[in-house]
């Protein structure tokens, strides 16, 4: 199956739990792919898919195009000369890479309406008839960006299979610690520690079994 992870906006901290979600794919026994089609503000050979790789220690990933500068990946690709696959090129992409037993985790860029080159990640979700897991911050004013996503997801039908706190600090704030509270009465999949992106492979991996929890898939 095919899995999409988006962002109530950028730095949310996806790519974190995304690699998280990984681990818990893979410890429930299914083989994980994952790939992210637009990368912005990286080289090729870095970004988000080394980082997952850096601390999972998964190498089956894929990135469509990259894109030097770090902008919105319209105006990147605009910048670099890139012309970014569209909607139908990159479903196909995606259904191609997928198979029994296998999990696709892609990663989106941004948020879920960012243009990724005439279509957006919501678009893809409809195309592909693909479940989302949403990741947001925990800090005062995530309650509305949040919502947005949700809303916008269920208005197109898409399925959301959960919510993922991006960044949680050992010891929030009067504002944090509610806005907690508010986001864990439904939908809750976990929240990824603070930090937890400097970690080495094995001691991940032992964490991301217990601050995520596996959706229904």
């Amino acid at each position: 199956m095919i899995l999409l992870v988006t962002g109530t906006g950028t730095d949310v901290g996806k790519t974190v739990a995304t690699a998280a979600l990984a681990v818990r794919l893979e410890d429930a026994g299914h083989r994980v792919t994952v790939v992210k089609p637009v990368q912005t503000g990286e080289p090729p050979g870095h970004g988000d898919l080394r980082t997952v790789t850096t601390l999972t220690g998964i190498t089956d990933t894929h990135c469509f195009v990259t894109c030097p500068e770090p902008l919105a990946p319209v105006a990147a690709a605009r910048r670099a000369g890139v012309i970014l696959p569209g909607l139908d090129e990159t479903a196909r992409t995606l259904s191609a890479l997928d198979g029994p037993g296998r999990v696709v985790l892609v990663e989106g860029a941004g948020g879920l309406l960012v243009s990724l080159g005439g279509y957006t990640l919501a678009d893809l979700a409809v195309r592909l008839g693909a479940p989302v897991v949403v990741v947001t911050t925990t800090c005062l004013g995530s309650l509305n960006h949040c919502a947005l996503t949700l809303e916008a997801l269920e208005h197109r039908g898409v399925d959301c299979l959960g919510v993922i706190g991006g960044s949680v600090p050992a010891d929030p704030d009067a504002a944090t610690a509610t806005t907690l509270d508010a986001l864990t009465t439904a939908q809750w999949l976990g929240g990824i520690p603070a930090g937890v992106s400097t970690l080495d492979v094995e001691t991940f991996r032992a964490g991301a079994v217990g601050w995520v929890e596996l959706p229904e898939l």
